[in-house]
């Protein structure tokens, strides 16, 4: 008995390769059934599938395995959730998700809209980006199009390149961060527990999980009927959908500012915010709504009378109010307080010695490591045609700008960041270094804010590597996954996103989201570029030094407070992040947050509620996921017949 133990738990210590027929036929499944859901979600309501596309491929895989009397192991499981999730939820423009080329149609409407238009930016827009805004391409909403030649090009290469950037480089830092060094990486064990949990589905052993996940999938199901299934269906009869509960928010600021001037009221009814706030650290969350109301709601009718916010004027909407107040003040305090977040990590890694070795780094035997020299020329590489690629694109903008992007500060930001994802859960980030890098070179034209600029974080992707070593998976299955769904994604966001488009125009009252949100995001966007056109600098306006100082002294501040009290560090980063946040989403996380720890743990016992969260708001996500892709088909159904010439 003893022997036959020692060789389980040998068995269950081996690397396996998870890559298998079961994965690439997960992968068309998603790529043909998920991602067309997913842009609908999107457009509809701002959301994508999510978790949705990856818990209900791999419910699928395992019922069907389960009633084949076949067992899927951990590895498999994981890597189909990794595509699934890769495939499906890959958020790229305007807060959509459905592959590489949802770019492609946010681009559209930018070189069309009125910001763009009237801050003299839409003629600057390079046509290797986006066709010109009286092409037949555009007129006609046409991907199928020669004028979209270009542009498909570099989307193709800049697939290859980025893959190939973020493989060498994050592997890199695993091998520092987790071999070399032992960091934690407190978030990685949830993925892989959870890929475990599902692999065991697959036994003839009962478990807990299924009436949890049952139970959010049919909270998720009638949420999603009133949230997007009405608003979806009756926008095929209607001219202006019915909305039982407002998308994306119920905007009361102009109703409040009789009382409170300038500051920001309103209140999403999204039941999934509420819920996965009960998966977050609750000191976070606290922190979060502390830190957006006292702010949006408290201080800007303060800073009104004070005169900091005089581009406020009274009947302004929620989206109209936070512009302008971003603007006038908030922009260059977020700017300082970011600072002070990556000075605080930067120092964290100097203290803990991040420039010693260790002697020669451990590879266990059969996780599919590789050479580290493999790695580094696979990254150079890759950065090398990215600066090469810009080059071409924009001849002048100064070549030794992209050399330290892409050969110094992306390493070294990478690697900072891997270290505080190792330790924390949570990177950090240098804000608007991107865009203060174009004022500072003097660079004059629109055509950079486009161009390939190899400037990255691939810090996260080290807690991606790790998760493969807790599910025993070879790193090579991670290889042939990416090799996988490459084309798969490619292809069908071409397809879906062709036919999305040339049904209806987008943004339009079909779509509530892109129609009330997508307005604001152009507004911002071309705010940035006016940095480096001919037209207003509102940019170099809107960003104030001495503000930036403020927000410096602010972030360290609250730093110095917080550790001096005993408060946990992610209360810090929750007041950091909730800064001139939108108490919208604020206030529901906040009460869903408070529901979980107070009412629900009590009753349950707080060990279990931590185990049933999470595949509670999966089941939830999955619930509305299927809403949301009943609705897409009622959609392509009848929007097709309807173009039908008899």
């Amino acid at each position: 008995m003893s022997e036959i133990g020692n060789r389980k738990s040998e068995i269950g210590n081996r690397y396996e390769d998870g890559f298998s027929l079961r994965v690439v036929l997960g992968a068309f499944f998603v790529g043909l059934v998920m991602m067309p859901g997913s842009i609908y979600m999107g457009l509809i309501a701002g959301q994508t599938l999510g978790p949705a596309a990856e818990w209900v491929t791999i419910i699928l895989f395992t019922e069907v395995a389960r009633r084949s009397f076949v067992t899927l192991r951990r590895q498999e499981v994981y890597i189909l959730y990794y595509v699934a999730g890769g495939l499906a939820a890959s958020v790229v423009a305007a807060n959509l998700a459905g592959g590489p080329f949802t770019s492609f149609i946010w681009n559209q409407f930018l070189v069309r809209s009125s910001p763009a238009q009237g801050m003299g930016i839409a003629q600057g827009i390079p046509r290797w980006a986006v066709p010109a805004p009286n092409s037949p391409a555009i007129e006609h909403r046409l991907l199928f199009h020669g004028d979209w030649v270009i542009p498909i090009l570099l989307v193709l290469a800049g697939q290859v390149l980025g893959r190939m950037n973020w493989f060498g480089m994050g592997y890199l830092l695993f091998r520092l961060t987790s071999d070399a060094e032992r960091l934690p990486f407190p978030l990685a064990p949830i993925t892989a527990e959870g890929a475990t949990a599902l692999a065991e589905t697959t036994t003839k052993e009962g478990s807990w999980r299924w009436p949890v996940f049952s139970t959010g999938s049919i909270i998720g199901i009638v949420f999603g009927t009133l949230y997007i299934g009405v608003p979806a269906l009756t926008g095929l009869i209607l001219q202006n959908p019915i909305q039982i509960l407002p998308i994306p928010f119920a905007d009361l600021t102009d109703n409040a500012h009789g009382i409170l001037p300038a500051s920001l009221v309103g209140l999403s009814f999204d039941l999934g915010i509420m819920l996965f706030a009960m998966v977050l650290p609750f000191p976070m969350v606290v922190g979060i709504f502390i830190s957006a109301i006292l702010t949006s709601i408290v201080a800007n009718p303060i800073l009104y009378k004070a005169g900091l916010l005089p581009g406020w004027q009274p009947g302004m909407n929620l989206l109209l109010t936070k512009f302008r107040n971003d603007m006038d003040f908030w922009m260059s305090i977020g700017i300082g307080t970011a600072l002070a977040v990556a000075a605080i990590g930067i120092v964290r890694c100097i203290r803990s010695g991040v420039f010693r070795t260790r002697g020669a780094l451990p590879r266990p035997q059969g996780r599919g490591d590789f050479p580290l020299w493999v790695a580094l020329a696979i990254y150079a590489f890759a950065t090398t045609c990215y600066i090469v690629l810009c080059h071409i694109l924009v001849p002048r903008f100064p070549i030794g700008i992209l050399l330290f992007f892409g050969f110094v500060w992306t390493p070294l930001n990478s690697y900072i960041s891997a270290r505080m994802i190792g330790l924390t859960g949570s990177g950090v980030a240098f804000p608007f270094l991107r865009e203060t890098s174009f004022i500072l070179a003097k660079y004059q034209g629109v055509d950079i804010w486009f161009a390939p600029i190899p400037l990255a974080d691939y810090g996260g992707v080290t807690s991606l590597f790790r998760v493969l070593e807790l599910t025993k998976t070879r790193i090579t299955s991670l290889l042939k996954a990416e090799l996988l769904i490459i084309p798969v994604s490619l292809v069908c966001s071409f397809l879906f996103w062709s036919f999305f488009w040339y049904l209806e125009e987008i943004p339009s009252a079909t779509y509530p989201f892109t129609a009330r949100m997508w307005p604001f995001y152009a507004r911002n966007q071309c705010l940035f570029m006016t940095a480096t056109s001919s037209g207003t600098q509102w940019l170099l306006q809107a960003i104030k030094p001495g503000l930036i100082v403020a927000g410096f002294g602010l972030g360290l501040g609250l730093y110095g407070i917080v550790g001096a009290l005993g408060l946990p560090a992610l209360f810090y980063y929750g007041l950091i992040g909730g800064i001139a946040g939108w108490p919208n989403a604020a206030i529901p996380m906040f009460v869903g947050a408070c529901i979980g720890r107070y009412v629900i743990a009590r009753r349950l016992g707080e060990e279990k509620w931590r185990r049933y969260v999470p595949v509670l708001c999966a089941g939830y996500a999955c619930g509305v996921g299927l809403i949301g892709m009943l609705a897409v088909g009622l959609s392509i159904v009848s929007r097709a017949v309807s173009g039908l010439p008899f």
